[in-house]
């Protein structure tokens, strides 16, 4: 029994030390993350505190539960100001506040009257006051999440939006991970600002707007206020759109261009977009077929107000022009009294299709790509359309010039470069056939009214007047970005 009771004790006494190591283990990794080995075992009474007035000030912040969840993952550790000590950071922080202006951002969003030089130099100082260090540190923390969610997502993303940040869907990028990654780092506010879209038009936009905020306005140089807000509006735009893809389609309807983007290449098209009673959509999707030489089911509003008084007018227009009408079992409907009094009484149960050909509207190739406007981008048989300035004739849909050589690209870029011959073969022959593609290509129809060229700024028609919404919601009256 003796010797059992000897065994049981080793046990035990190994259980204790094992725990104990795992325990002091698990202080260790603590603290290599910045957690005061000291204050391990003791109760924390900084952290209770933090919690408190981080509690009062919700009302106040901009991301609170993002902000609880960033001291939370520290422990209810102050990050920028402690006591007798201010960190480096803390000066980074301070500066990217005052340039917010550079990235086309609003100061006032950004606790201005909170986060001062006055307010930071007592804090520095022995003795300051612990809850004056803390309410400082809640603001500031505020003011870097909503920092890096407004370079990242932008302020009004029509889809992520601040509720959407707020809550617990994981939307891939993180703004606490990223502030929590950039403290203590060297480039503390390259680690910050590189939440920012990489794409090329983005980060000309912003270098181009960082030049006049910074050499041109103190070099007493003029530079209009509108084109300065301009360049903001069309940052903050581009900030929506998902920009980790390199290789996409993308279609921006003030300058009338079809860019498709492989990395550093970039092959240009004329397009032609929707006029202003029946604008263009934005959207993202994605290109996943090629059909060649294919019939065009016409828009059920096209149908009512457009075809069907032609076909009143002239009942041989159908024909000269290729048009089938049809019920909705797909049952093809010849004209005659009976049927056109049926179709004028109730026009909603029919609809027309126009058969392949040269005055086939979608012209020789279509690129589907799902999308809730139905909406395509096609081919064409105005090609002289394409020689205007201004472009925006369609009914929604785009245009594009050169269509055949679009799908080709797209065809070799899939790796599919044997079925380039039978592409031609099928648009010559006017012979309807779908080129599905292996890999779908990521489509972005964009509304950007400037962007730079050769080291310009080139500034597009506003077409459809959605510039002075997003204007007066980033800038507001007397709120101006240029500053002489």
């Amino acid at each position: 029994m003796k010797n059992k009771d000897i065994s049981k004790s080793s046990a035990t006494i190994q259980v204790i030390f094992i725990s104990l190591t795992l325990f002091w283990a698990f202080l260790l990794v603590f603290n290599a993350f910045g957690v005061p080995l000291k204050n391990a075992g003791s109760v924390n009474t900084d952290s209770l505190s933090i919690k408190k007035e981080i509690a009062g000030l919700r009302p106040k912040l901009h991301y609170p539960n993002l902000v609880n969840r960033f001291y939370q993952e520290r422990l209810y550790k102050r990050a920028w100001v402690r006591q007798d000590t201010v960190k480096s950071d803390v000066w980074m922080s301070m500066l990217l506040m005052d340039c917010v202006l550079q990235f086309g951002l609003n100061r006032n969003d950004f606790h201005p009257d909170q986060l001062t030089y006055d307010a930071l130099r007592p804090l520095t100082k022995p003795g300051a006051e612990v809850q004056e260090q803390e309410v400082f540190d809640i603001y500031l923390t505020d003011a870097l999440i909503t920092l890096i969610n407004h370079l990242h997502y932008g302020k009004f993303n029509p889809v992520v939006t601040t509720g959407r940040l707020e809550s617990k869907i994981p939307l891939g990028f993180d703004p606490v991970f990223q502030l929590g990654k950039a403290i203590g780092h060297p480039n503390f506010m390259s680690n910050v600002t590189s939440a920012q879209p990489q794409t090329n038009m983005y980060r000309m936009l912003q270098d181009y707007l960082h030049l006049v905020k910074g050499q041109y306005i103190d070099d007493c140089y003029e530079f209009p206020e509108g084109d300065a807000r301009k360049m903001a509006i069309n940052m903050e735009r581009l900030r929506w759109i998902n920009t980790d893809d390199r290789y996409f389609i993308q279609i921006n309807i003030p300058s009338y261009t079809l860019k498709l983007i492989k990395d550093d290449d970039i092959v240009v098209f004329k397009t032609i977009v929707g006029k202003p009673s029946s604008s263009t959509p934005e959207l993202e999707s994605t290109v996943n077929k090629i059909t060649t030489s294919p019939d065009w089911k016409v828009p059920h509003k096209i149908f009512t107000t457009e075809l069907l008084p032609k076909i009143w007018k002239d009942s041989t227009y159908l024909i000269s022009n290729h048009y089938c009408i049809y019920d909705r079992k797909e049952n093809m409907v010849p004209l005659t009294k009976i049927t056109i009094a049926a179709i004028k009484a109730n026009p909603n149960l029919y609809h027309a299709r126009q058969s392949p050909g040269c005055d086939n509207a979608l012209g020789k190739v279509v690129f589907r790509f799902p999308n809730t406007f139905d909406i395509y981008l096609h081919d064409t048989p105005e090609q002289q359309l394409f020689k205007k300035r201004e472009r925006a004739f369609s009914h929604g849909c785009i245009r594009v010039e050169n269509a055949g050589l679009l799908a080709e690209l797209l065809l070799l870029n899939d790796g599919a470069a044997d079925k380039v011959p039978a592409l031609k073969s099928s648009m010559l022959n006017m012979i309807k056939k779908d080129f599905p593609l292996k890999n779908t290509v990521p489509i972005k129809i964009t509304y950007i009214t400037c962007e730079i060229n050769n080291g310009q700024l080139s500034v597009y028609p506003d077409i459809y007047h959605h510039d002075q919404v997003l204007e007066s919601l980033m800038f507001p009256v007397n709120n101006k970005l240029v500053k002489k």
